[in-house]
């Protein structure tokens, strides 16, 4: 693939008749957090945004000591996160026994019959989707997790997978079939799993420390390391400390980490004098023996942010002669975006020709394109690990819009 980019002094130029400023694109947020499962009281099957927790106390009837979804909530705001939706679903039979069925939902050709994950059909983004244990005894089955995921990258957004209720009862490290058996179907760029269970004071029970599933508390500090650093910092490290735990469910020593992040299992561990923190910053799919393009969370979750703010800042252009002049100002368009990333460091690299390109001519968009109504975009960028291109490829037509990836290319 060419490395041929627009030059960044003709960004501010505008002689191809378009207004930059009318077509600047602007970044989407990148850590808007979905939560499904049950609560006291609110709406059923409608997402909620919610910006604090005394919202989702008013709203939803606050913490449940059986139900685990009010204390994930609890975790993500106390962790930094700063919005999210909340879909409560209703079990059949009226106490915490959820089947999957109900968590799935129904994909009604109405938005407003929409129930379970399909309820999200509401909403017109979210970034992560956490779905915790239904009650304190029970793990999420894997189908419930293999249809959101299914979802999750039809909307372009990671699902963060708890550690199911046996490894905890177990109480050792899992092995490699444990990991398989749990995740073995669930390899896929767009989940992430973090390991272990974590201990937290309960304003329910005189604040005695009982263990929870970590999702809320991860997703909260994934959305802190998205404001303090942005997307394309991995959450993890010593500056990725995890608020409100007082201890976990198992002590990890590094020989261990080590042997489950090279299976794809993020971890925590406790790291004086920081406290808990995350260690680890791999996708499902980040296995070393799968050598996957999406093997670090963060270039994952880069590239679909560049992917959505491209897809959303460009839906004007089905509206032009699909000419030169129209391709000359997307290069410029998005030549400008990607800049303004790599002036906040997004990319390995600080000049532009190793750190992205554009393109989009009659190459990218032939004769057959034009009369079909389609411009195709692509875009290269070097993620911070590794150091090498990621390029995607952007169709806007007339009728349909639609995004897709090709595997990377050396610098």
């Amino acid at each position: 693939m060419s490395k041929s980019f627009t030059k960044l002094s003709s960004i501010s130029k505008t002689d191809t008749g378009f207004s930059n400023s009318a077509h600047r694109i602007k970044g989407v947020d990148t850590s808007l957090t979905a939560f499904i499962g049950l609560t006291r009281k609110g709406p059923a099957n409608k997402p909620t945004k919610i910006f604090n927790f005394t919202e989702f106390e008013n709203i939803f009837g606050g913490l449940v000591k059986e139900y685990v979804l009010g204390y994930c909530v609890q975790h993500f705001y106390i962790n930094g996160g700063t919005a999210c939706y909340i879909v409560r679903v209703k079990s059949p039979d009226g106490n915490e026994n959820v089947p999957p069925a109900t968590i799935i939902g129904k994909d009604g050709n109405n938005k407003s019959d929409r129930t379970g994950i399909h309820a999200l059909d509401c909403i017109d983004y979210f970034n992560i989707l956490c779905i915790p244990p239904y009650n304190r005894k029970n793990s999420v089955s894997n189908i419930v997790y293999r249809k959101a995921l299914k979802y999750c990258e039809s909307r372009r957004a990671i699902l963060i997978i708890d550690p199911p209720s046996y490894w905890l009862k177990n109480k050792v490290i899992p092995s490699v079939d444990d990991i398989e058996n749990a995740v073995g179907n669930l390899r896929h760029p767009n989940a992430a799993m973090y390991y272990p269970h974590i201990g937290a004071n309960d304003p329910l029970d005189n604040k005695n420390i009982r263990t929870f599933v970590p999702s809320g508390a991860i997703a909260g500090t994934i959305a802190k390391t998205d404001k303090d650093r942005g997307v394309w910092k991995a959450p993890a490290g010593l500056s990725a400390d995890v608020a409100g735990v007082s201890e976990l469910a198992m002590r990890l020593t590094d020989e261990q980490i080590g042997q489950l992040n090279k299976l794809g299992v993020n971890c925590l561990r406790n790291k004086s004098p920081k406290g808990i923190v995350i260690w680890g910053a791999r996708t499902l799919r980040g296995t070393d023996n799968l050598a996957s393009e999406w093997k670090y969370l963060p270039v994952r979750r880069t590239a679909l942010f560049i992917e959505e703010s491209l897809f959303r800042g460009t839906s004007w252009v089905v509206f032009e002669p699909n000419d030169e002049a129209l391709w000359s100002q997307i290069r410029i368009s998005v030549s400008a975006f990607l800049n303004e990333l790599l002036q906040k460091g997004a990319f390995a690299s600080t000049v532009p020709s190793k750190a992205y390109f554009v393109k989009c001519d009659s190459q990218t968009t032939t004769q057959y394109d034009i009369q079909k109504g389609i411009v195709n975009i692509i875009v290269g960028f070097a993620p911070l690990k590794p150091a090498e291109f990621v390029v995607i490829k952007i169709k806007q037509q007339k009728a349909q819009r639609g995004v897709s990836y090709s595997k990377k290319v050396g610098n």
